[in-house]
């Protein structure tokens, strides 16, 4: 068996493997905080539900893998995205990312959420049983700075350090105001591997770690997640078209609040100009299946990219992404 074979027999088996059905377990839902670190970043990554470990493009990948700087094709990349989450919430997400030749990559990053308008409530002792206290400040943040090698042609390892904040609106007790803020330091890292001179690639992302958060005297994790991953284009293994790709990216993975989940992503690409997108999240309770499209735009030297997707919201309305990138 040649090493195209068994690369292609690797790759079957564990996809196999990991798309098996998720043993039902108890789920360790509501364990964590800080939930915005989860919602995914951009349009291709959620069109691809999620699976983009080993198949992020530039800036893009320091909210998944912080190694995948290390091999963007230009020096530098810049993306934003704006997420119209479920309630009116809507998150932005800001990437840039340059090179700097033998000395590495480096990154910078910013997430920030808007929750809109929240009344506070009160109890009280009145035919409705409380009081409206007016809006509730509320608001999440992370600001944080990547940096990534490649170590060898084939070997790339990022790092990712960020600042988070929360804040969960203020309270009255016993004459005094408290502001009900946390905030503190979340780590990331990923490691990229080419085995060989193809594009099959596998490597993990560990995401969000940190030490506990405070409220007052209740403390609680934030959802670190332990993610392994691969991809490949399967139009290039079967040797089937030059001017046509179909990336095919999967991901296990282990996050600290739920039991085990499976990420599967596909990307069609046409003349490296066209893609369409689908991808489906295994083991969520309203999460599942989504769809996106993208197209590079040549604006001079600098290549920009503009990617859709609306991802499944169980009996919610579709979730909508739009994300728009720029390289030179």
């Amino acid at each position: 068996m040649n090493r195209l074979n068994i690369r292609i027999l690797l790759f079957g088996v564990v996809f196999a493997i990991s798309v098996l059905p998720v043993q039902a377990e108890l789920k360790k839902v509501g364990q964590t905080g800080y939930q915005f670190l989860k919602i995914d970043a951009n349009a291709r990554g959620a069109a691809m539900g999620g699976a983009v470990t080993l198949s992020g493009i530039g800036a893009e990948n320091l909210f998944y893998n912080p190694a995948g700087i290390a091999l963007q094709s230009r020096d530098t990349d810049v993306f934003t995205n704006q997420t119209q989450w479920l309630a009116d919430i809507t998150y932005i997400t800001v990437g840039v990312s340059k090179r700097f030749g033998s000395i590495g990559t480096f990154g910078f990053s910013y997430q920030t959420a808007d929750y809109g308008d929240i009344i506070g409530t009160q109890v009280a002792d009145n035919e409705f049983g409380f009081i409206e206290t007016g809006n509730v400040d509320v608001a999440a943040s992370a600001i944080g700075m990547a940096y990534a090698k490649k170590l060898t042609d084939k070997f790339s390892l990022g790092g990712h350090m960020r600042y988070a904040s929360q804040k969960l609106g203020e309270n009255e007790v016993e004459g005094e105001t408290k502001s009900n803020t946390t905030s503190g330091l979340v780590w990331d890292f990923g490691t990229i591997f080419y085995p060989n001179e193809s594009s099959f690639r596998f490597g993990m992302s560990i995401r969000n770690f940190s030490q506990e958060m405070i409220y007052e005297q209740y403390s609680f994790e934030l959802p670190i997640t332990f993610t392994i991953g691969m991809a490949a284009d399967v139009f290039e293994v079967f040797g089937i078209s030059k001017n046509q790709t179909l990336l095919l990216a999967l991901d296990a993975v282990h996050p600290r609040d739920y039991t085990e989940r499976v990420h599967l992503g596909l990307e069609y690409g046409l003349n490296n100009m066209f893609f369409l997108r689908s991808g489906y999240k295994f083991n969520y309770d309203s999460e599942g299946l989504s769809l996106g499209a993208g197209v590079n735009v040549s604006l001079g030297s600098i290549g920009t990219h503009i990617s859709y997707a609306l991802s499944q919201a169980g009996d919610f309305s579709p979730v909508n992404r739009i994300s728009i990138s720029a390289s030179f």
